[in-house]
């Protein structure tokens, strides 16, 4: 039963996420950090448990993976994780695309996790680097050129309704991003290449081609709202409180109606005696969370680069608990936190590619 006033039962702390006095902080909630929530606390840590069955974590390094785009040039991105409404994988692409790409199926959203060349699109050249989110909108036709002796490794995000910003909120349009900030192509004509130019059709697992007697990417002017661009998470402003760890839901970055897309980057560390600094304990009861370890450390401890982790709705998980003991104990040696680590939120569970687990796991 929801209640405006929150009931109060038991043993609790006196304030959400501070002063736990050797008690487990664990939420559970609905609608991703925004619906009705109850924090259980308890002295048993959550995420020590035996899993069994096809609902459980998983994680994957993504230079152990070889997509065959990593090899042929004709080759394509390796599937992940998907449902009917997202489809996420993995591309290491080393050399330029002897073709144009279309998705047909819905919008492409890059992490650029490592690597660094141009996508050339009809509306113009943008190009990438770390840290780079390159969102390639539904229909939109474009051209993969990685720098000679770049090693890629690209995160796609591939949802079939279209991915927006979301509204401002109590903070402002600036806040937690300055949309001016993003990189809008100019327009180009191109006329390398030929005497004829394939485009491949994507609409989810299936691939067509069209085949032009000129190069697509020949458009000389374009307006409207509707267009590629990139943005990268070094100009992504970062909320923080200093009394109280905020819930994810304030690092939001891309969204519809049935994927969140959020950014954890560096930012000041609590600094209230007694607040939590690391995330608590949670068990998201509606939305599985996809997330792309991109590098820094979390309070001294490495993150590990490159990880890719899926954690099902309705199961635990958050840091190790040796993780936060030594946070309060080293409470005076760190004012930040300086982690990078893309999270994508998901409203439906997710299947996981054969190919990432074992058989029977």
């Amino acid at each position: 039963m929801e209640s405006f006033v929150q009931f109060r039962k038991g043993t609790t702390p006196h304030h959400v996420h501070r002063d736990l006095d050797g008690l487990k902080d664990d939420e559970l909630g609905r609608m991703g950090f925004t619906g009705r929530q109850a924090q259980l606390y308890r002295r048993n840590d959550p995420t020590v448990y035996r899993a069994e069955g096809p609902i459980q974590m998983t994680s994957v390094m993504s230079g152990d993976l070889r997509p065959t785009d990593l090899e042929d040039p004709r080759g394509n991105p390796l599937p992940l994780f998907h449902n009917e409404d997202v489809r996420f994988l993995l591309s290491r692409r080393a050399e330029a695309m002897p073709f144009f790409a279309r998705n047909i199926g819905g919008d492409e959203l890059f992490f650029v996790h490592q690597g660094t060349g141009v996508f050339q699109t009809e509306f113009g050249t943008i190009p990438y680097e770390p840290g780079d989110w390159v969102l390639l909108p539904k229909a939109v036709t474009y051209r993969q050129l990685p720098d000679a002796g770049s090693e890629g490794v690209f995160l796609i995000v591939e949802t079939v309704d279209e991915l927006r910003t979301p509204p401002a909120g109590i903070l402002g349009r600036h806040f937690p991003f300055d949309s001016s900030t993003v990189f809008v192509p100019e327009p180009e004509v191109l006329t390398d290449g030929g005497p004829e130019w394939e485009i491949r059709l994507t609409r989810r697992e299936e691939q067509g081609a069209i085949f032009y007697p000129h190069n697509p990417c020949d458009v000389e002017g374009w307006k409207g709202d509707y267009f590629p661009f990139k943005y990268n998470i070094r100009d992504y402003n970062a909320v923080m409180s200093a009394g109280v760890h905020l819930p994810p839901t304030v690092h939001m970055f891309l969204q519809n109606d049935h994927v969140v897309v959020l950014n954890f980057l560096p930012r000041p560390a609590e600094m209230r005696p007694g607040a939590e600094r690391l995330p608590w304990y949670h068990r998201n009861a509606d939305y599985d969370e996809v997330a792309l370890f991109h590098g820094g450390d979390l309070l001294g401890f490495p993150m590990p680069a490159g990880l890719i982790t899926l954690s099902p709705q309705g199961v635990h998980h958050g840091p190790p608990e040796v993780a936060r003991e030594l946070s309060r104990q080293k409470f005076d040696q760190y004012d930040e936190l300086n982690w990078s680590v893309m999270s994508i939120d998901v409203r439906k569970p997710l299947k996981v590619d054969p190919a990432l687990r074992p058989e029977g796991a």
